[in-house]
This record gives C-alpha cells, structure tokens and sequence, in this order.
C-alpha cells in the first residue's frame, strides 16, 4: 500500500527523535530546542525509508 504525500509530510516532516530517550518531538527549529520528555538538547531527524 502506497503512502501519499500527505501522510508522508505527516509522518517526517518537523520531526525529531531525541538520541537519549528516543522520544518523538515535532518541532519547527530544532538547533534551538530540546527534548519534550528530559530536556536533552541532542536531537536528529526522524529516517526516512530509501529507495520505496
């Protein structure tokens, strides 16, 4: 089952996984955010599947 464009910019966009306690955390500017649930400040980009 194909996932539309929508549903896509749902899922990863403005979305950032903390690398401490792996909490998903939607964001407009990241640099200067931290993490919702323990206040870490290392954040990175939820992946993406490649190639599908």
């Amino acid at each position: 089952m194909a996932q539309s464009d929508a549903a896509k910019k749902r899922m990863f966009d403005n979305v950032y996984i903390c690398m401490k306690c792996n909490a998903r955390n939607r964001l407009q500017n990241p640099e200067k955010a931290n993490c919702r649930k323990c206040g870490y400040s290392g954040l990175r980009p939820k992946h993406r599947e490649i190639g599908r």
